[in-house]
């Protein structure tokens, strides 16, 4: 079932969500740009360059020019942004506010001094309501097909781009991902939801998000300091996003919403893992970044919850897309201080035996066990319990078949581990008849 977005009814009202942002994104930006002197002075010279120099739809830059307010919230547009460029015009708010309702600014003050405009008369109608919540035929809906759990070791990326896979040290690690390869070729999604951790490319200390959801078009490869690996660009799914965002934040998970973004090797590692050396990747990417760089990180049980989350989320999308959700990072490895190049193979092992069987227990182990027995960097694995929650036994829901299990060490400094789970929903009961 889509989700209720009943706010879209109140009258003279646009509601800037999600859908709005990324109609608006280079409009928003535009006005953004108005903030130096500089370049205010350049687009008073001669607005229309200025405008023809950014991606702009054509009913964008006339809403502009012809100074439509409601044109511009129709594209897009947000008024806290607006107001910008409106500053840059020198326009005072209350005659912003006034040419959107029909005022002069002399009328819409001398209303706001009679105490503004009544709701009443203001409200939804309840007809409009009512055709609104009207049910109709379902047109389908998202589904979760399977999760992919993988380690995301940059030195696997460094490798497959040298043409060392065949080395004696690197052999067995690519060997482990043969079936991987073969399964996605016959199980390819229309997206999939990539939970990975960002590795000081993207987001430094200016700025710490905990979850980060992309909601761009499309995301560059990062250069990590060796120049950016020679892969795709990876390409997003901007409305599905949207969707994501909409229903993971009603849902009390609050993310930050990234619209452009580098991408580094914790996303593109697994991506040339699954599918190879490719010219294209087979199918989007919405990438979901976690802060488990900087402490305080999300616990398990968060990460677990908000994967249960995302599967809700996937569901109520009312188009027929296949969802994969992968769990990237790990396993148990230390880069840092004395304790550095630390094994736990025992420990590892046990946490996807526990993963396959007893999910919502493994979500409970606390993050000093994984500093002290996976090293301080296996707090990564708290992100494949985000694609464990996605998955339908978790509720009782359906069920879930290991099609794949594989661990590994070394690769460089660190475990490898991987994990292939195909979800089994169970078909929903036919509706009785009354």
């Amino acid at each position: 079932m889509s989700l209720d977005k009943t706010y879209r009814l109140v009258p003279g009202t646009t509601i800037f969500d999600s859908e709005q942002s990324a109609k608006g994104y280079h409009l928003n930006q535009f006005c953004m740009s108005l903030m130096t002197a500089e370049n205010r002075a350049a687009y008073l010279a001669d607005e229309r360059a200025y405008l023809d120099a950014w991606p702009l739809r054509e009913e964008q830059k006339r809403a502009l020019l012809d100074r439509d307010l409601n044109a511009a919230m129709r594209e897009g547009g947000n008024i806290y942004f607006l107001a910008k460029w409106g500053a840059t015009l020198g326009f005072s708010f209350q005659q912003m506010a006034g040419s959107m309702t029909g005022m002069t600014e002399e009328e819409y003050r001398a209303m706001m001094v009679g105490g503004g405009r009544s709701v009443e008369g203001n409200r939804i109608d309840h007809a409009v309501l009512e055709a609104a919540h009207a049910p109709g035929e379902p047109a389908g809906h998202a589904t979760v097909t399977g999760a992919v759990f993988t380690s995301h070791v940059p030195a696997i990326g460094a490798a497959l781009d040298h043409g060392k896979t065949e080395e004696p040290y690197w052999r067995p690690v690519f060997e482990g991902y043969e079936y991987a390869r073969a399964w996605e070729r016959d199980n390819v999604p229309d997206v999939v939801f990539l939970v990975y951790n960002d590795h000081a490319s993207a987001f430094d200390q200016s700025l710490v998000p905990t979850f980060v959801l992309g909601t761009g078009a499309s995301y560059p490869v990062a250069d990590e300091g060796y120049g950016p690996r020679p892969v795709p660009a990876v390409e997003g799914d901007p409305d599905f996003a949207a969707h994501l965002a909409h229903s993971l934040i009603r849902d009390d998970f609050d993310l930050t919403l990234a619209n452009e973004m580098a991408v580094d090797h914790g996303l593109t590692v697994p991506l040339s893992l699954m599918f190879g050396d490719v010219e294209k990747w087979p199918c989007k990417v919405v990438p979901f970044h976690v802060n488990v760089v900087q402490y305080p990180v999300p616990s398990g049980a968060r990460c677990f919850a908000l994967g249960q989350a995302l599967r809700r989320a996937v569901e109520s999308y009312d188009r027929p897309l296949k969802v994969q959700v992968w769990g990237t990072g790990g396993m148990s490895h230390q880069l840092q201080g004395p304790r550095a190049g630390l094994i736990n193979r025992e420990w590892d092992n046990a946490f996807l035996d526990r993963l396959v069987a007893d999910p919502a227990g493994l979500a409970e182990v606390p993050h000093l066990e994984y500093v002290e027995e996976a090293g301080s960097e296996g707090i990564e694995l708290v992100m494949w319990l985000i694609a464990r929650g996605a998955l339908s036994d978790v509720d009782g829901s359906g069920e879930v078949e290991l099609k794949h299990r594989f661990y590994h060490v070394p690769a460089s400094n660190t475990a490898v581990g991987h994990l292939i789970l195909e979800n089994r929903p169970r078909a929903e009961e036919p509706a009785e008849k009354e």
